[in-house]
């Protein structure tokens, strides 16, 4: 089956509507990857319900993994290359038949792939359709992380003391380590494992005794390998390497980037390296375009609030501002707002700082305050580049400000982030920085403040009567909210909680969501700012244009089980 004919049958069932079919064929055909790939890992369909429809359409059996009691003796009938070319997967084995799970078993490569090991070990072969998720699950069992770190280790015979922590000697300024495959081998393997487990960063930090790899998923740290602390000096030097970085200087920070292609496509890291008493440490953003630029649904960007954005989005020219804490998924949302604005009749060019995502048909360009390249000076040097519209990493001191203020008055659709605590405090903070106030009603089109919470797993969430001072403080924050977004739910009010499985790898979250509160300019508004404004008339206007705050937008995602309620209290305990 192929893509178009697969992306043809979503949109006919209403799965998909048009401009996601044609954004994921052409993404397809550039990757080369599958649509139901690109599908599974951007979230846009239930893996299994892809696999259900595509069991009705080839006639062939679907059959669900039961990963949990899945027996790993059974890898060996089906090699690691073989599953992973092929998208096949043993499942079960009796007597003399080979019970196998397949993404495409119309393809006649797979096929002949199959049956070939199959005459080989003399067994008669029997194929079910399963869908991409356990597929992954499964192929992952191949090479679990820890096991293969533990065995470059044990090939480098090390000699630790008793307290962990090495001694060396006065004279020795340098620790060469003559046995390089096994440290390239460590490193190559954690950048493996953390892309396919869908890490944002990676930490490698030298502890007391100890060499921690940790990394960051759905916004939270975790320890995925504890190494000898006599590593932790080769293992940085070979990030340094590969980084283009100075490996004989330790004393200062350094940053640095390297591409690599891994199950396929080329992802990008970006290091940065610091100095602590105990050795340096490495932090490591993974930069994958296919999980990190998101659509707006990916996002949690619905109702009337996407309704806003897109009216926005719909203006000739003016600012859009994103506001929100470091880490509050600022950048991701401009990269979606630009995904949608980026047509081949307009010209895009980008101010970032730094280039976080490579995104075809935007002019990006990183920014280098060092050599005096900083926002400021190339805003300048962007409008004599005949833009239609300009991203700006950043909005942080006066000058910038001033110039996207002008550039937005002289007809470009200007995109950038703030850093206020909600969209109701960026126009004070636009005046604080020196733009006049008179100048903001024609220059600013839309105010959005976000944060990020967890999304809970489909597979383990489960719905619970909340106790009764939750369902005090769910009536208080919605008793305000606009009617049309709070009729759905009444009281008494459910909320969700997820235990954990192995869909969420038992952490009850799959991903991220934001949560949004998005103000626009509006005539009242405009006439508050030309009259002397202050933070309790915007809060007064706001309320009246019906703004869903970050806190309601969030427990109403919360009731429709979406997030967890806790998380959405303490990440709007300030805004």
């Amino acid at each position: 089956m192929t893509n178009e004919q697969l992306l043809e049958e979503f949109q006919k069932q209403g799965l998909l509507n048009q401009d996601a079919v044609n954004k994921l064929g052409r993404e397809a055909l550039l990757s080369g990857r599958s649509a139901e790939e690109l599908i599974y890992t951007k979230r846009l369909i239930d893996d299994v319900k892809v696999a259900r429809i595509k069991s009705e359409l080839l006639k062939i059996p679907y059959q669900k993994v039961d990963i949990d009691h899945f027996d790993g003796a059974l890898l060996q009938l089906v090699p690691e290359e073989t599953a992973r070319t092929y998208g096949a997967i043993p499942i079960t084995k009796k007597d003399n038949l080979l019970i196998v799970g397949m993404l495409h078993p119309d393809d006649p490569k797979s096929q002949e792939a199959l049956k070939f090991i199959a005459r080989r070990d003399r067994m008669n072969l029997g194929v079910y359709l399963v869908s991409y998720g356990d597929w992954q699950e499964i192929v992952k069992k191949y090479s679990p992380y820890k096991t293969e770190i533990e065995a470059a280790v044990q090939t480098l015979n090390l000699k630790t003391g008793a307290g962990g922590r090495p001694l060396v000697k006065l004279e020795e300024t340098a620790v060469v380590n003559s046995e390089e495959a096994p440290i390239i081998r460590i490193v190559a393997r954690t950048f493996t494992e953390a892309v396919q487990s869908g890490a944002s960063d990676i930490h490698i930090e030298p502890q007391e005794n100890y060499l921690r790899i940790r990394f960051r998923v759905d916004g939270k740290l975790r320890e995925e390998a504890a190494l000898p602390l006599e590593l932790s000096q080769s293992i940085i030097s070979r990030v340094k390497v590969i980084s283009n970085l100075k490996i004989d200087e330790a004393r200062v920070p350094q940053d640095g980037r390297f591409r690599a292609k891994v199950f396929d496509r080329s992802i990008d890291f970006r290091v940065s390296t610091f100095p602590t008493p105990l050795g340096e440490k490495a932090a490591i953003r993974v930069l994958d375009s296919v999980t990190g630029l998101k659509n707006f649904d990916q996002l949690g960007l619905i109702g009337k609030n996407l309704e806003i954005v897109r009216e926005g989005l719909a203006k000739p020219f003016g600012m859009i501002l994103i506001t929100g804490p470091t880490g509050s998924g600022k950048t991701t949302t401009v990269y979606a707002l630009l995904q949608t604005l980026n047509k081949e009749g307009v010209n895009i060019l980008s101010l970032e700082d730094p280039i976080e995502y490579f995104v075809a048909g935007i002019n990006q360009s990183q920014v280098r305050p060092e050599i005096g390249y900083d926002f400021a000076s190339g805003l300048r040097q962007i409008l004599r580049q005949d833009p239609d519209i300009i991203m700006v990493g950043e909005i942080r001191d006066n000058e910038t400000a001033g110039l996207a203020v002008h550039a937005a008055l002289t007809g470009h659709i200007v995109l950038s982030t703030l850093h206020t605590n909600n969209a109701v405090g960026v126009i004070p903070r636009l005046i604080d920085m020196g733009v006049e106030p008179f100048l903001l009603p024609s220059s600013l089109n839309l105010m959005v403040s976000q944060r990020l919470v967890g999304r809970l797993c489909d597979g383990c969430k489960k719905a619970e009567v909340a106790p009764a001072e939750i369902q005090k403080l769910i009536k208080k924050s919605l008793s305000d909210a606009p009617r049309e977004t709070t009729s759905s739910y009444e009281e008494p009010y459910a909320i969700y909680h997820s235990a954990g499985c192995v869909k969420c790898q038992y952490r009850g979250v799959i991903g991220r969501v934001a949560i949004f509160e998005v103000l626009k300019m509006s005539s009242a508004l405009a006439e508050i700012v030309n009259t002397g404004p202050t933070s309790q008339k915007i809060f007064e206007e706001a309320k009246r244009q019906g703004v869903t705050t970050l806190r309601q937008d969030g427990i109403l995602k919360a009731l429709s089980g979406m997030v967890s309620l806790e998380e959405v209290i303490r990440e709007t305990e300030e805004a």
